[in-house]
């Protein structure tokens, strides 16, 4: 029809911005407007807040459980099925690491030896795990190469042997002692197979921060091992890093097909598929929780706009016999609690960002208002991760809030817009 306004036209802009500014004596409802605002900021801020937590949590699992272990092991199997049985041990590993290396997302691949063993110092015995690899692999891994604390010097990594911190504590060694490892499978005699002892000075000791590491694994150079464990010439597995360690499952199938018929790949995703599953299960119970927070925020618009409804019951007759369509009217209301749900989404989401972006000054004030170190509540047992905020988390709480305060805008706006103009002014 000619001379119909546009949807969303300026007057009706101009109209919706009237009322929500208007004080109460003149008929609005700024206060529960305010307290729409306000309860929307308050729960977009800790769904990202806490999304942003979570992320950092998983971030902080992740780098932990990588920061001193492989992303994804090759090993092989046992074939007794030929005329000369295969044992497990990889025999021609240098020409296959440098083929894994050279594979589109492989880091570093390292050849590596491993075994328990019985370690033993001035009377103390500890149960050791074993890892022989070279130097310049040892160095690909940040919590051993860069670990919390450590003491020695890594670079006599061949000299010597380099021992988690609680181990050594365990044993009772310092940097510049000789541990002395005993292994079952030792020296092969007319007798038997008699056990193997043989002595290493320790050049370093690290503290990597990861509890199972520090207590009991070794680091031995990968030629000393294949000696003392009876295994010259070859390796029990060889270790991949990789570029991008969430993309490992991509990387399995063609790992399997350079390294051969009998090989198969360990990740570190089946180490800890069961945590990584609960974290998931968490975060899906996280983000219902705080999307009934935001929703509930979000009713403080429908009782708002109810309120602006029966109060402007007279305007919305006079403008209707002044012609405006029950689809301006719709459309008025409508402006009016849709930007209280978009303006509280936009200021919970920058609030959210600023706070992750500054969780490190949380935890200062947490420091503050306890009186101890975060490192002292740490050893009580409180954790306090990282926070990263992801374009996903960010997306999907804009999407959530803003649907919807939209979406139950639309209720009360259809009353208002379905009003009888004559009712509205019988007693005006």
């Amino acid at each position: 029809m000619a001379g119909t306004p546009a949807p969303f036209a300026p007057f009706e802009w101009k109209i919706a911005w009237r009322y929500l500014r208007a004080r109460k004596a003149e008929g609005g409802v700024s206060v529960m407007t305010w307290i729409s605002l306000i309860g929307i900021t308050l729960a977009v801020f800790a769904l990202v807040a806490t999304l942003a937590v979570r992320e950092g949590l998983r971030s902080d699992l992740v780098n932990t459980m990588l920061g001193a272990n492989a992303h994804m092991s090759v090993h092989f199997q046992r074939d007794l099925t030929g005329e000369v049985p295969k044992d497990h041990l990889v025999r021609e590993y240098s020409d296959l690491s440098q083929r894994l290396e050279a594979m589109p997302g492989v880091g570093d691949a390292a050849p590596l030896v491993r075994n328990q063993v019985m370690g033993s110092y001035r009377g103390r015995n500890m149960p050791v795990d074993v890892y022989g690899l070279a130097l310049e692999d040892l160095l690909d891994y940040p919590m051993i190469a860069e670990p919390e604390q450590a003491w020695g010097d890594l670079t006599r990594f061949d000299d010597g042997v380099a021992i988690g911190a609680t181990l050594a504590q365990q044993l009772g060694l310092t940097v510049g002692d000789r541990l002395k490892l005993i292994s079952p499978d030792g020296v092969r005699t007319p007798m038997g197979t008699s056990p193997r002892v043989s002595a290493y000075e320790v050049v370093f000791v690290f503290s990597s921060g990861q509890g199972f590491v520090d207590q009991s694994r070794l680091y031995m150079p990968l030629a000393e091992a294949q000696s003392f464990f009876n295994k010259e010439g070859a390796v029990d597995q060889i270790d991949l890093r990789l570029s991008e360690p969430l993309a490992v499952a991509d990387l399995a199938l063609p790992v399997i097909r350079e390294s051969g018929d009998r090989a198969y790949v360990y990740t570190w995703q089946d180490r800890a598929g069961g945590m990584i599953r609960a974290l998931k299960m968490q975060d899906n119970a996280i983000f219902i929780v705080l999307a009934i927070l935001v929703l509930i925020a979000s009713l403080n618009i429908v009782s708002g706009l109810i309120m602006l409804v029966k109060n402007k019951g007279r305007d919305i007759g006079i403008l209707r016999t002044m012609g405006l369509s029950q689809g301006s009217i719709l459309r008025v209301f409508f402006l009016c609690g849709a930007s209280v749900g978009t303006a509280g989404t936009v200021f919970g989401v920058i609030l959210g960002v600023i706070f992750a972006m500054n969780i490190d000054s949380v935890y200062s004030f947490v420091d503050w208002v306890t009186g101890s170190g975060v490192r002292d509540l740490e050893a009580r047992g409180f954790f306090f991760p990282s926070a990263v905020v992801t374009v996903p988390d960010v997306a999907s709480t804009v999407v959530l809030s803003i649907g919807l305060s939209w979406l139950i805008t639309l209720f009360p706006a259809r009353r208002a817009a379905r009003l009888n103009p004559v009712e509205a002014l019988r007693y005006e």
